[in-house]
């Protein structure tokens, strides 16, 4: 059996890290070869975070890929992707062929042609019902091609759910999980507490903290986070023990520093530039509890990094991981991101020391263990299989 699959860039260390345990399990199985097709090296907004890492402490990747363009995805023209992976589809002639999306028109194109072929499709999906406005005409297109796909590799319960509302069986859902290199990362985390107290001192850190990890865009929700923090530390005795950090970069950066300053959250909040993947766990040490406030978010890879390194979780019924990796109550919380109040309430619940934090770091890491590469992989050559057989 011969896979092929398409993936859109390159620098995407959560699926390199998924595609070579998916490389390892094939490996094994002299019947099977696995070929990745990279269209591009990276998306420009993602630029810096290529930087190659100096430690020695992270992953290299081996797994079978070819890199289409060495260029920024948003620099390949339509027709340019469409005959280079037409040709290496048609070289390499895969018995079943693994789709990023249908928002790629070259890939949608790919499609029509594998199914000309008689090769099967399985298309990957991270969409969901909440994370945009749906309707429309849009919706009628995609029902066009889903319908055309043998299989499908979604992004947790909600990402799943939303293809069935599109007419898709659930028999045809392969997979409803998504992972991060937990291995890699906890590793990482545990190296950088052992520095906490003096690093936190460095930077002029409280001695807890919430972390936000992500992009600063307007959907990600910052103000309304900057205010629930505002708003709880007016009503907790232990204020003074409490910061919060934003890591990341974007275009919201000076109005979310002029909102810190109007609120008189100079002292207590610190805007830390975003960085390469394998170094955020040391901003995870120095931290207690992840925020992710975001109006829309297909999943939130943030959250499984943050619970690999045994950190409890807030996150926004609007994230898609939500459902699937936040235990209310055991490893922490869901919240309606436009309802501030219910926020606040929640961060006060870890400033006034209403939870067992020891708890739910426990929690988090038992909860984001079958979520890792391997068990991924697993799943997907199962799902492989599955449609094979059909």
């Amino acid at each position: 059996m011969r896979i092929l699959i398409v993936h859109n860039i390159l620098w995407a260390h959560y699926k390199s890290s998924v595609f070579q345990a998916l490389q390892q399990l094939t490996d094994h199985q002299p019947d099977t070869s696995l070929k990745v097709l990279q269209i591009a090296r990276n998306e420009k907004s993602r630029a810096k975070l290529e930087i190659a890492p100096a430690d020695g402490h992270t992953p290299s990747y081996t797994y079978n890929y070819e890199l289409l363009f060495d260029r920024f995805v948003e620099e390949v023209t339509l027709p340019e992707r469409i005959r280079a992976l037409l040709g290496r589809t048609q070289a390499f002639q895969p018995d079943v062929l693994v789709l990023t999306g249908y928002y790629d028109l070259a890939q949608v194109f790919l499609l029509g042609w594998a199914k000309w072929k008689g090769i099967r499709v399985i298309m990957q999906n991270e969409s969901t019902a909440a994370d945009h406005e749906r309707g429309g005409w849009k919706e009628h297109i995609k029902r066009w091609i889903f319908r055309q796909c043998d299989g499908f590799f979604c992004f947790g319960t909600q990402s799943a759910n939303y293809l069935i509302q599109l007419g898709v069986s659930a028999e045809k859902i392969l997979l409803r999980k998504n992972a991060v290199d937990n291995n890699t990362l906890q590793i990482a985390y545990e190296r950088a507490l052992v520095k906490r107290s003096q690093e936190q001192n460095r930077l002029g850190l409280r001695p807890n903290n919430f972390v936000f990890v992500g992009r600063f865009i307007a959907f990600k929700n910052l103000p309304a986070l900057l205010s629930a923090f505002s708003e709880a530390l007016t009503q907790s005795s232990e204020s003074a023990k409490w910061g919060l950090i934003l890591l990341g970069e974007g275009p919201d950066h000076d109005s979310l520093n002029k909102q810190i300053n109007t609120l008189h959250l100079a002292d207590q909040v610190k805007l830390i530039p975003s960085r390469p993947w394998y170094q955020v766990p040391d901003v995870l040490a120095l931290s207690d509890v992840l925020v992710l406030p975001s109006v829309s978010e297909p999943w939130g890879l943030v959250v499984n990094e943050a619970m690999a390194c045994g950190l409890p979780v807030i996150v926004s019924d609007r994230c898609g991981c939500a459902s699937d990796l936040v235990r209310e109550g055991e490893n922490g919380f869901v919240f309606d991101p436009q309802n501030q109040h219910q926020l606040t309430a929640l961060l006060l619940r870890f400033m006034n020391g209403k939870v067992d934090q020891t708890n739910m770091q426990e929690a988090s890491k038992k909860i984001i263990a079958p979520y890792s590469p391997q068990a991924v992989a697993s799943d997907m050559l199962d799902g492989i299989r599955k449609i094979m057989l059909t």
